[in-house]
């Protein structure tokens, strides 16, 4: 089966939208809706797919740009893991 030049990123960003689908649905299921719960597992979500993505011998364009994406969305994840931990403490 032959794929076209950019079809992996394609339809690594449609699994990617499937997941953050199901999640937002079993959240308003569930009437928890919570953002740092959404983004925690979006970033989860990510980084499946961007492990799933990379090519064992050349690396895309768009991969470094994912990496900057994941890199910004790993600092978010320290910051709101901070916020919590400071949460916890305080109390």
């Amino acid at each position: 089966m032959i794929r076209m030049a950019g079809a992996k990123k394609y339809s690594a960003a449609a699994v990617l939208a499937a997941w953050l689908i199901i999640v937002a649905f079993f959240m308003v299921l569930n009437r928890t809706l919570d953002l740092e719960v959404f983004f925690v597992l979006a970033l989860i979500g990510l980084l499946v797919v961007a492990v799933l993505i990379d090519g064992a011998f050349s690396r895309p364009r768009y991969m470094r740009y994912l990496g900057y994406l994941i890199a910004a969305g790993v600092a978010l994840f320290a910051y709101i893991v901070a916020e919590k931990i400071l949460e916890i403490l305080a109390a």
